[in-house]
């Protein structure tokens, strides 16, 4: 049959992945929204792509040599997408890894046979941080390769050379708007230079969650936040050189509780199980087909396997203990908020790249 692959390791398995039609919500809103269904990857999120990018170009510059280890400070994902590709070219690989994030990741970094090494949450500026230990521990050691995803431009690099060609073929190049949150920046600036290439007409929407600073930097030109997200890798604080690649119309914020909603909606509609970073692109998917006429063609991520939020998205539990009502809003009262709700889509005017 076509496309299916025959690989000799993991690493060849990583991208071309599929496009799914949320059914329900397209119908709701007149237009087609579409999943890039990136938890195919093996090691089941979308930061596959960016770790096999990193490591490959760190092998042909030769900063990276058989037998050394790769460290990298991430909250999950990219840590199991590096441990995926480690283990796949005989690399070792050393994680550093806040210990608050959900245990189904820090479990799959483990049995990918990854070293891992839990810390404290910690503010950026605090030397304790995640992000500065995994620094510190490659400088200190010679035989260690520090990944750097938010700094290292290979991360964007995988999404312009792979995903971006990949949507536009699968769309057949017709595409009006790109949706994605941003983390590292990686994947809304590799998509959104690759596609924007092809049609400058395309619309890019940035959401943004709660505790993160990017719509309101994107708004002001300082990074502040209100309150915290249960999404993990979500959001920053601080302008990264992945993130000045991209290219942003919009910009949106959400509320961890539309998350709810929006994924126990298409749960019980369409049997897709989303993550929260994935239920944050979707939501602001839904809410930007809603603020444009029907009949556009909506592309966003599902970012990775939705039992990794199993603990927190999908616990009423531990919804309750963040003030969240694990009940779903109706659609019918959510659709009519985010029709009425152009105020909050913030066009961005901001030079952010310099």
């Amino acid at each position: 049959m076509p496309g299916l692959r025959r690989a000799t390791n993991q690493a060849e398995l990583i991208g071309n992945t599929d496009l799914l039609r949320i059914s329900s919500l397209s119908e709701l809103s007149g237009s087609d929204i579409f999943v890039k269904c990136e938890y195919q990857n093996p090691g089941g999120s979308i930061k596959d792509r960016a770790a096999l990018q990193m490591v490959q170009d760190a092998l042909a510059r030769g900063e990276l040599k058989p037998g050394m280890t790769i460290v990298e400070g991430t909250a999950g994902n990219t840590g199991i997408g590096l441990a995926v590709v480690a283990k796949s070219l005989g690399l070792n690989l050393l994680v550093v890894m806040p210990n608050d994030q959900a245990a189904e990741k820090t479990r799959m970094i483990e049995l990918h046979g990854a070293k891992l090494m839990a810390v404290d949450p910690v503010p950026f500026k605090n030397d304790n941080h995640f992000y500065h230990t995994a620094r510190r521990l490659a400088e200190e050691n010679p035989d260690y390769w520090w990944a750097n995803q938010f700094e290292n431009t290979s991360n964007m690099r995988a999404h312009y050379l792979n995903t971006g060609p990949e949507i536009w073929q699968q769309m057949e190049g017709k595409l009006d708007i790109l949706v994605s949150v941003s983390g590292t920046g990686g994947t809304i600036a590799g998509n959104s230079r690759y596609l924007k290439e092809r049609n400058p007409q395309l619309e890019v929407w940035l959401a943004d969650p709660d505790g993160s600073g990017s719509y309101n930097f994107l708004k002001t030109g300082e990074y502040k936040a209100e309150g915290g997200s249960m999404t993990e890798g979500i959001g920053i604080m601080r302008r990264v050189e992945n993130f000045r690649q991209a290219e942003i119309d919009y910009a949106l914020n959400l509320p961890d509780q539309d998350l709810v909603s929006i994924a126990n909606y298409v749960r019980e509609e369409d049997g897709i199980v989303l993550g929260s970073s994935s239920a944050l692109n979707v939501a602001a998917a839904y809410f930007a087909a809603l603020q444009r006429p029907p009949g556009q063609r909506i592309v966003t991520f599902s970012c990775d396997l939705g039992e990794r939020s199993g603990s927190k998205l999908y616990n009423p539990e531990y919804l309750v203990s963040r003030e969240l009502d694990p009940s779903a809003e109706p659609i019918a009262s959510l659709t009519a908020r985010y029709r009425q709700g152009g105020e909050r889509v913030l066009k961005v005017k901001r030079d952010y790249k310099n």
